[in-house]
């Protein structure tokens, strides 16, 4: 019986590369020790830990049980007293059961909090908050009610059975969220993050148009592998890695259209700030804009520019030291909390000022990515039927056994050429085929003779 592949991430789970990474810090293990203990190269590893692939099989077993959490130890437990009796209640006024009924939970309205951007390069999230009972003092029903003690004529004999009190009605659960399909999903993940995406890809690259082409097809590429985005930790992050890594391809520069940076703005501090920007190596530009600009912490940077956390520490400080050269005000500040602070500012408006284009609506994504992807499937079929059609053609036209090249005459001495067997007459082919038909029959110099 065979195993199948699928039934490996089950037995051995994984947490998000982002995780793998902290845990993997946190035992304070390097990339190089944790490849030598699986057995794979340092590059495999960061691959690992960016997502971009998976371990399988009994790498993905030692991976996993070499970046696991130390367990924590299990508290002991303290031996279970016997249980007290349960005390046996008595008949109670029809007023104290009433009372006890008066109280009853309804579910309130949905509420609805949308947290706004904390600037123009970062979109906050958008936070739904689930319906949860409201307390509402209302009349319930009101059972039998007994008569209560009033006086000494009337009261409950002690030999009667105790009458139980009845329990209040459970409260009615809320309403369950409704579930979006995943067009209406793609498109809220696309009108929360698509602007923000679109002014960072500029600041990135310096191009209004590549900066839009890059964030489109960023999103294309989570529509068609939208099962591993909508369960992604991070969709947002997804989708920004997907568009740095589209802009900053090298093969941009053979366009036209991209061979070079749109023009700068007009204002000095910001001219000054663009073009600082644009000097900059492009790792060195996407840690600066990643770290100041977005805003994340250095592991989360360093993982997302596939660098150590000690690198991606170097190319910050050596692009904040570079743009201060262009910047007084960033040289003249106190601390680096300080300058990653005046740089968030200075970069959100720098992509505040610029006119950015505005994305396409998410629905033209969807489709042109599907209508692209349909295209490339035809072309491939085509393809693929033309190479078979080809090779059929040629093993039915090929020929089937070798001839060979009779060699070309030659004079030697004023002797006539000859250059192997000559063309036969007509009269010729006759006589070699009466030969060939009459061979046991024909004169006796011809019959082959076997001793």
């Amino acid at each position: 019986m065979t195993r199948s592949t699928t039934d490996e991430p089950a037995a051995h789970p994984l947490p998000s590369p982002k995780e793998r990474r902290r845990l993997r810090e946190a035992k304070s293990l390097t990339e190089q020790q944790v490849a030598e203990a699986v057995g794979v190269t340092r590059a495999t590893v960061r691959s690992w830990e960016t997502g971009r692939t998976s371990p399988r099989g009994r790498k993905r077993a030692l991976y996993a049980k070499l970046i696991a959490p130390d367990p924590k130890p299990r508290p002991k437990r303290k031996p279970k007293s016997p249980p007290a009796p349960l005390p046996v209640r008595g008949p109670e006024p029809a007023s104290v059961i009433a009372a006890e009924h008066a109280s009853v939970s309804t579910p309130g309205p949905a509420s609805v909090s949308t947290d706004g951007p904390a600037s123009v390069l970062t979109d906050g999230p958008v936070s739904v908050s689930a319906p949860g009972p409201t307390s509402v003092n209302a009349p319930g029903p009101t059972p039998p009610s007994t008569p209560g003690p009033t006086s000494a004529s009337t009261a409950p004999d002690a030999s009667s059975p105790p009458v139980p009190a009845t329990p209040p009605p459970p409260p009615e659960p809320p309403p369950a969220t409704p579930r979006l399909s995943p067009d209406e999903a793609f498109d809220a993940l696309y009108a929360h993050a698509a602007p923000g995406l679109v002014r960072q890809t500029y600041l990135l690259t310096g191009r209004r148009s590549l900066a839009r082409e890059s964030v489109e097809r960023a999103f294309q590429l989570a529509w068609h592998r939208w099962p591993e985005v909508a369960v992604d930790r991070d969709p947002v992050g997804w989708v920004r890695a997907a568009a740095y890594e589209y802009a900053m391809s090298p093969w941009h520069r053979l366009r036209r259209v991209h061979r070079h940076p749109d023009e700068p703005p007009t204002e000095p501090a910001r001219r000054a700030l663009f073009e600082a920007l644009l000097d900059l190596p492009p790792a060195y530009r996407r840690t600066l804009l990643l770290y100041d600009g977005v805003g994340l912490d250095l592991p989360e940077t360093a993982a997302e520019t596939e660098a150590s956390t000690p690198a991606a520490a170097g190319r910050l400080e050596v692009a904040r030291a570079a743009v201060a050269e262009r910047l007084p005000e960033l040289a003249a500040a106190a601390s680096p909390a300080e300058q990653s602070e005046l740089l968030h500012d200075r970069l959100g408006g720098l992509a505040r000022a610029e006119h950015v284009p505005t994305p396409s609506p998410a629905r033209a994504v969807r489709t042109g990515g599907e209508n692209k992807a349909r295209l490339w499937t035809r072309a491939a079929i085509a393809f693929a039927a033309l190479l078979i059609g080809a090779t059929a053609l040629t093993l039915h036209t090929a020929p089937t056994h070798y001839e060979q090249p009779i060699a070309p005459p030659e004079r030697v001495g004023g002797v006539p050429p000859r250059g192997g067997p000559q063309k036969l007459t007509p009269q010729d082919l006759k006589l070699q085929k009466s030969l060939k038909e009459e061979l046991a029959h024909g004169p006796e110099r011809l019959v082959p003779r076997i001793p």
